[in-house]
């Protein structure tokens, strides 16, 4: 069996083993994922910068075509020409490149030498050169067209060269026209990234870079044959073509390869290991490579790791200590049962010994008194007269009494008293304490009790009558069982004391994690509302800007940016949400809903949007009655319906119910491009959005963890299913309800919404906010909408301006006023100096449905920030009118 010392060795190398293990796995397991997605992302960024590439050469390629077809060009090359058609051409050349931008154009011979060229202005002017050997000019002349990247011979700029030939009438070639895209912008752009772009050749030398020190780098080994083709072109004129040296650790399944770039004098390579990916440019023998670090792969394999390790940890930790409780617990029982059978043998042994006392004492009339020598107790007998009759050894070693003191016949009160002289009778009286034990000698009552003496031995002292008159006395030393009792009580208590500490640990624990999300669910409501304030702001300035721009582009860009502040709105929003019903601060109201309005007023609020994005959007009418909250639920829908919208791109999007037992699922069909399984759970998290939507409508990728939450919150599961390019279903399945218990709400009667701004016109208003901008915003609309605006500030400018008999019209009031001022209570304190009560609207980034509620208790509007304009508008024009309109 091992010992502990062995057992607590292997535990903690069973701990250490397990949490290098798990962090090993973890971290393998992430890094690999992590580097698959970063290869996945550079591959599409590197997709991105071949396009841009592309484009910029297409940019160009018609234009050595049209060049070519101008009559002008083609009786130049027929002919001797004078300087000053030479000039002509020149400027003709100039002009063209001028418009389009290039680099350089130039007009060249049959025999490749240059007669006229865009740069002739400059001392690097191409006319007159020959250019007969670069390979442009060969292949436009062999083969009508040509394209070639090289080193300008004249100028040594490098860039791309287009040509093509100049044909007369009958078809005969009679030069050619080449132009020079320069691609040094292009460089300059990369310089953008982090990471290392590069473009090569059919013979692996690196002509383009992001940075300096990777450009005329060879990729390949060059061979006798390419050498003397470079050599014979000149296409890289005296630049030395250095080798790069590149180790390839690994390669990944979608091309890639993790390389080690080794660093020289002129070669500052990065260090540790890069990804490196390579996609040709199609069109041309080139190859774009774009190198990345793995910092990002390197970081999520650490955080793996350490959360691998945790969880092993935490788990061990579990297992140990249901290990422990369930060791202490068979302590216990163990201790138990010991003590029980200790307990069970001194019964044993007592009533062994009391019978043999009992047995010896009959006896001792008859001379038997050594009958008591094999009792381990000692042992007294007296007759009626309160006399020695007989005894056992056991019984004089124990009190220590001398062998001229122990004779039959001697009165016990002789033992007594020789007691009491040693102390033993205890403090006291001598003489009432040997009456009291003579007393009760003679009453012939039995008893039993223990007494300790002062050498810490424990005796049991046990008497009983005789049938025939006296008495018989057994003395056991239990000093032994009571300090194994003792230990054992001793033993049981710490186990106890362990327990309840551990126990006190845990709830310590539960409560500081509980203490922390409370904490941090404050925080996030914090932020939220201050980042409301500014935002709000922002939206009511871009409503105010637009109509003072009078250009659709200018109105454009503004819409734009309040799209973005949309947006950004829903994301605050959204977290605000999370942290509310993780802190159990959102209210659910659950009742029996009629579901078929709910999805048909899903269906007329989505519809003009699924059109507009070439959809079909049904409802499938329905008059199930479901048990939920009306308006979580409709956001849900809202939610499946958004998603289904964003993601597909034709057909329809059906939104229709199914039985299943005693509950009803509600069903959003779509034709989307598919969810894959590996990602149909992540989608759920925060911050997880797929790639296939709109790239005009992402979204922040809060929505469907909203709707988790608000399903676990209902009790309502929340599933979905998806094929790959056939479309996805997501479902919410809710409890029937009762159908008598429904109430059939009426719908809501719709205001008017006047024509003009005739509410508006000439009233007044205060504005109420302990943000400045926001007090500066709505006063500019306000006023812009014909409203008197007397006052925008915070609560001590409104109460030192408030007088007598001049209230506004209508007080738009924000809650939080700063420095523990609450809107309601200025409001009160407004009322008392006015001695009128206007009309309110509270305006406030506060969500919580109490507050909403006792607004309309009052009878007063609410807006939640950030405020938009026309919600604004309309809601201040019903509230003038409904103020009109009472007596």
């Amino acid at each position: 069996m091992p010992t502990p010392r062995l057992r607590q060795f292997w535990t903690l190398l069973i701990l250490l083993a397990g949490t290098v293990a798990s962090m090993f796995a973890a971290g393998q397991w992430a890094w690999h994922r992590s580097l698959l997605d970063e290869s996945e992302s550079v591959q599409r960024q590197l997709a991105l910068y071949g396009q841009t590439l592309a484009q910029r050469i297409d940019r160009y390629r018609t234009l050595p075509e049209v060049l070519a077809l101008d009559a002008q060009l083609q009786d130049a090359l027929r002919r001797t020409l004078s300087t000053d058609e030479v000039a002509q051409l020149n400027r003709k050349l100039e002009q063209a490149n001028g418009a389009s931008q290039s680099s350089t154009l130039t007009l060249l011979d049959r025999d490749g030498l240059a007669v006229a060229a865009s740069n002739w202005r400059t001392a690097t002017s191409n006319v007159g050169v020959d250019y007969s050997f670069r390979p442009y000019v060969q292949q436009a002349l062999a083969q009508g067209r040509g394209s070639f990247y090289g080193i300008g011979v004249t100028t040594g700029e490098p860039g791309y060269f287009l040509s093509q030939a100049i044909r007369d009438d009958s078809g005969h070639i009679l030069g050619l026209v080449a132009i020079k895209i320069a691609l040094q912008e292009l460089e300059r752009e990369w310089l953008q990234t982090p990471d290392i772009v590069l473009a090569s050749d059919a013979h692996g030398v690196v002509f383009l870079a992001s940075q300096d020190a990777w450009r005329y780098r060879l990729l390949e080994p060059l061979d006798d044959e390419e050498r003397r083709e470079l050599n014979a072109t000149r296409q890289y004129s005296d630049q030395p073509l250095r080798p790069l040296d590149v180790r390839v650790d690994d390669r990944l399944d979608n091309g890639g390869r993790l390389v080690r770039v080794q660093p020289s004098a002129d070669m500052p390579a990065p260090p540790g290991r890069m990804l490196w990916l390579t996609q040709p440019l199609p069109g041309t023998p080139w190859q774009l490579h774009l190198v990345h670090t793995t910092h990002a792969s390197i970081a999520d394999s650490r955080w793996a790791a350490a959360a691998g390790g945790g969880g092993w940890l935490a788990l061990s930790l579990l297992v140990l200590f249901v290990r422990q409780r369930q060791r202490l617990a068979r302590l216990r029982q163990r201790s138990r049962q010991e003590l029980e059978t200790v307990l069970q043998q001194h019964a044993q042994e007592l009533r062994t010994a009391q019978d043999g006392i009992v047995q010896a004492a009959q006896q001792a009339d008859m001379g038997l008194s050594r009958s008591l020598e094999h009792l381990p107790q000692g042992v007294v007998i007296i007759d009626a007269d309160l006399k020695l009759v007989a005894w056992n050894s056991r019984y004089v070693q124990l009190f220590r009494y001398p062998a001229d003191l122990m004779q039959v016949g001697r009165p016990i009160e002789d033992l007594m008293r020789h007691n009491a002289r040693r102390g033993l009778l205890g403090p006291g009286p001598v003489e009432e304490a040997i009456e009291r034990r003579l007393a009760h000698l003679r009453s012939g009552t039995p008893h039993l009790h223990e007494s300790a003496k002062d050498d810490g031995t424990v005796l049991e002292i046990r008497g009983n009558p005789l049938p025939e008159g006296g008495f018989v006395t057994s003395y056991a030393d239990i000093t032994s069982y009571k300090n194994a009792a003792r230990e054992l009580r001793s033993l049981a208590d710490a186990l106890e004391q362990r327990v309840a500490d551990r126990t006190r640990d845990l709830d310590a624990a539960r409560r500081e994690a509980e203490q922390a999300n409370r904490s941090k669910t404050r925080f996030v409501a914090a932020a939220v509302h201050d980042l409301l304030q500014p935002l709000n702001a922002a939206r009511m300035f871009t409503s105010l800007l637009r109509s003072h721009l009078p250009g659709d582009a200018e109105r454009h860009a503004v819409d734009s940016i309040d799209g973005a502040l949309a947006a950004q709105d829903a994301i605050l929003n959204s977290l605000l949400d999370i942290s509310r019903m993780e802190s159990g601060q959102f209210d659910v109201h659950i009742h029996d809903v009629a579901l078929g309005p709910l999805l048909q007023v899903l269906g007329h609020n989505f519809g003009v949007l699924a059109e507009s994005q070439g959809l079909q959007l049904r409802c499938v009418p329905t008059r199930a009655v479901v048990r939920t909250d009306d308006n979580l639920l409709r956001r849900i829908l809202q939610n499946f319906v958004s998603n289904a919208i964003r993601y597909s791109r034709r057909g329809r999007i059906v939104v229709g119910c199914r039985r299943v037992g005693d509950h009803l699922r509600i069903e959003v069909h779509d034709q989307g491009p598919g969810i894959p399984e590996a990602l149909q759970r992540e989608i759920f998290e925060e911050f997880r959005r797929l790639d296939e939507g709109r790239a005009d409508d992402r979204g922040a990728g809060l929505g469907l963890a909203i709707v988790e939450r608000l399903g676990r919150l209902l009790g309502h599961e929340i599933g979905l299913r998806s094929q790959l390019g056939r479309g996805s279903v997501f479902w919410v399945c809710v409890p029937l309800g009762n159908p008598a218990a429904a109430q059939q709400a009426a719908p809501p009667a719709t205001t008017q919404q006047p024509a003009d701004d005739a509410p508006l016109q000439g009233s007044s208003a205060w504005v109420i906010d302990d943000d400045g901008p926001t007090c500066a915003a709505t006063q500019a609309l306000l006023q812009r909408w014909g409203c008197t605006v007397p006052l925008a500030a915070g609560a001590p400018e409104a109460l030192a301006a408030a007088q007598p008999g001049q209230a506004p019209q209508l007080v738009l009031l924000d809650v939080h006023l700063g420095a523990g001022l609450h809107g309601p209570e200025v409001f009160a304190q407004l009322c008392q100096r006015w001695g009128q009560t206007p009309a309110v609207i509270l305006v406030t980034a506060e969500r919580d449905a109490t507050l909403r509620r006792q607004a309309a208790e009052r009878g007063w509007g609410f807006l939640a920030k950030p405020v938009r304009s026309p919600a604004l508008r309309a809601l201040v024009s019903q509230t003038l009118l409904r103020q009109g309109a009472s007596p």
